[in-house]
């Protein structure tokens, strides 16, 4: 098989997640939140795979018809920032005008950040919150906490895009990628397992989540806290 083919193949595998975006839209215009939520893991996975492969058959130099970048980031809003953002109005979980307050809080500060041209740091981790609300509220459906938690988390995490913050990249941050990548991991297993059944996978799946989440969540602040060694 030449480059160019394998090339494509890497973008062709890319595009499936706007498929299992389709997928996990119509589980939330259903309701089925679990369903929604196990759609986006997928798709997750599919984000988490398809970069790798992209740099190990160099398809910008063998694939150039069709831009990965751009692909990457269509599907990336749909996942990353859309569907959850209707999951979280749509849920129940902020009643009246904080679903509101919320909805435009994240869907307009995530516009401005994939835009971002400075949306990366020489270390390859983020310049600001990644706009990874995929990850947040799936956190939000198994614990389930106050209303106006809700919502003061959502205003600080839009505030946090645009702040000299680093947020790790569990594949492309070298530095405690030996930590990271297992934990991301994991973040995804027990969010899957949770999802699977019906958002009670129990305590100790639940502390395993809250944990791991706060790790990704503040390891790249951390990062900057603590110079690295040589």
């Amino acid at each position: 098989m030449t480059m160019t083919a394998k090339a494509v193949l890497v973008h062709l595998f890319t595009a499936t997640g706007a498929v299992f975006a389709m997928l996990a839209m119509l589980a939330a215009a259903d309701g089925d939140w679990p369903m929604m939520v196990l759609w986006l893991i997928v798709a997750f996975a599919v984000d988490g795979v398809d970069g790798p492969l992209a740099r190990r058959y160099h398809v910008r130099s063998h694939g150039g018809r069709f831009d990965g970048d751009l692909l990457d980031l269509i599907i990336d809003y749909l996942t990353y920032v859309f569907i959850p953002a209707f999951a979280l109005f749509k849920s129940g979980l902020l009643p009246g005008w904080t679903g509101w307050v919320a909805i435009i809080l994240i869907t307009f500060a995530s516009a401005l950040y994939f835009a971002d041209t400075r949306m990366k740091t020489e270390d390859k981790s983020f310049n600001g919150f990644p706009g990874a609300w995929n990850m947040v509220v799936p956190v939000l459906f198994v614990i389930e906490p106050n209303f106006w938690l809700i919502l003061a988390l959502v205003a600080a995490l839009a505030v946090a895009m645009f702040l000299p913050l680093r947020f790790v990249h569990p594949v492309r941050t070298a530095r405690w990628r030996a930590v990271s990548l297992p934990v991301a991991v994991l973040w995804s297993a027990l969010v899957f397992w949770t999802a699977w059944h019906g958002f009670d996978g129990g305590p100790a799946a639940s502390w395993a989540l809250g944990l791991s989440s706060v790790y990704l969540l503040l390891a790249g602040i951390a990062q900057q806290a603590i110079p690295a060694r040589g």
